[in-house]
């Protein structure tokens, strides 16, 4: 079980959703799992990483573990505890750090990759003072390789994008997890543009189907566009690892190569260097904004827009892919009730779909994820549609310069691209105005 952490923005919902194993946790259970935390209890354990061509072990992944024989002892119980008592960023961090010195203390060379889940909200809170100090020495002497899960990229991408772009920032590689086991990380992934791509256990282990061949082919032409590396988790058997390697990856881990257990005392030569992959950056702060300083602007009317935006949208019911939609409404009453029907029976078709208007909700309708807008927001001038997926990408990019109000001769600027780096430039500004979405459940 990989490390667990969970953003303290979301407690309150997980706390509402979660219970633990027997019911809500007594008085004992609350003192037991205090003193886990409070006298630093956590500990890491380490899986090994293998380069399959050559069978070296190119790195390790940091997996949590509470203090052994106790009620507390795994990741699954101490997270759910933790979410009912209020403590769940305490525990990320506490995981963090007990990673963070495991390596340190068995010196491991900046040369080996060190593989850790993080949630991305959770980097957007302060870390404890007491753990400051040795998460600056890791990220100082090693080479730390940040997961994110993939049931963050839905709950809060403003805060996913956010977490990225300072990762990045230093020099920390950015690896997708768990790929192939929820849509939402294929449809997504092109926004995040990450370093290694983890394939999911279920789809090494799991028969060959139409749908598991949709995700290899996804990860493959991602990173064949992107140069990122390819990891294959769960290979627990030669056959396994025949199929990891059928599908692309170049890296595995899983109990075929070690179970998970302390650092060696050496670390061998590794040959493989992990990429960074180059991401888009972002140019301006809408996406008209972002796209008119790559291609010339076409002045149009509001009716030729309405065709524009009509054929766009249909190719999320005609591509044979996972595919993210967003667009923008400027006003929610221009939202109405045709829109609300004809965009909810895209969202059916569509992995993440979000719409942008001032006064919108946060969840307008079925399946789809409203972005509300300040008055003075830009992006209230702008008519936007974005279709990304993991073959297809268009987008329409629009500027209101006035006129006549709702007449259909009212006149805008636009750009129409299939560029497919631009798009996912002019679609960041569009992820960073979305606020975080309430889970199901977490634990």
């Amino acid at each position: 079980m990989k490390i667990q952490t969970v953003a303290t923005q979301l407690a309150d919902a997980v706390r509402g959703s979660v219970m633990a194993v027997g019911g809500a946790a007594d008085a004992s259970a609350d003192a037991a799992f205090d003193a886990v935390l409070d006298r630093g209890q956590i500990h890491a354990v380490y899986q090994p990483i293998v380069a399959l061509g050559s069978g070296q072990t190119a790195g390790y992944e940091a997996l949590a573990r509470g203090p052994d024989g106790s009620a507390f002892a795994t990741p699954e119980v101490l997270f759910r505890h933790a979410a009912q008592v209020d403590r769940l960023a305490e525990l990320d961090w506490a995981c963090g750090s007990a990673s963070f010195r495991g390596a340190l203390a068995a010196g491991m060379p900046r040369r080996v990759p060190l593989f850790l889940n993080v949630e991305p909200a959770t980097l957007r809170t302060p870390p404890p003072p007491d753990v400051l100090a040795v998460h600056e020495a890791a990220l100082a002497q090693l080479q730390v390789v940040v997961e994110l899960t993939e049931r963050s990229l839905a709950a809060d991408p403003a805060a996913l994008l956010a977490a990225v772009l300072a990762l990045r920032e230093r020099s920390i590689r950015i690896a997708l997890d768990d790929v192939g086991a929820d849509p939402t990380s294929l449809a997504l992934m092109p926004l995040l543009s990450p370093d290694v791509i983890k394939l999911d256990r279920s789809i090494v282990q799991g028969r060959v189907t139409p749908s598991v061949s949709a995700v290899v082919n996804a990860v493959l032409a991602e990173a064949e566009r992107t140069g990122a590396a390819v990891l294959a988790e769960g290979i627990e058997t030669p056959h396994h690892l025949a199929v990891a390697r059928s599908m692309g990856a170049t890296l595995g881990q899983g109990w075929l190569f070690g179970h998970p257990g302390a650092l060696p005392g050496t670390f061998a030569p590794v040959d493989l260097v992990l990429a960074h992959v180059d991401a888009p950056s972002v140019t301006g702060s809408t996406p008209f904004e972002v796209a008119r300083k790559h291609r010339p602007v076409i002045r149009t009317t509001k009716q030729m827009l309405k065709c524009l935006s009509r054929h766009l949208e249909n190719k999320c019911l005609q591509v044979a892919e996972t595919a993210v939609l967003m667009a923008t409404f400027q006003h929610v009453r221009n939202f109405d009730e045709h829109a609300r029907r004809r965009y909810t029976h895209l969202a059916t078709r569509c992995v993440f779909t979000a719409v942008y208007a001032q006064g919108v909700p946060a969840l307008p309708a079925d399946g789809i994820r409203g972005g509300p807008l300040q008055p003075t927001d830009p992006l209230i001038n702008e008519w936007t549609v974005v279709v990304l997926g993991n073959h297809f990408a268009g987008g329409l990019f629009a500027y209101d310069r006035g006129g006549p109000g709702e007449h259909d001769d009212r006149e805008f600027d636009f750009v129409l691209t299939y560029n497919r780096e631009l798009i996912i430039e002019a679609a960041k500004p569009l992820l960073h105005r979305l606020t975080p979405a309430e889970p199901d459940t977490y634990w």
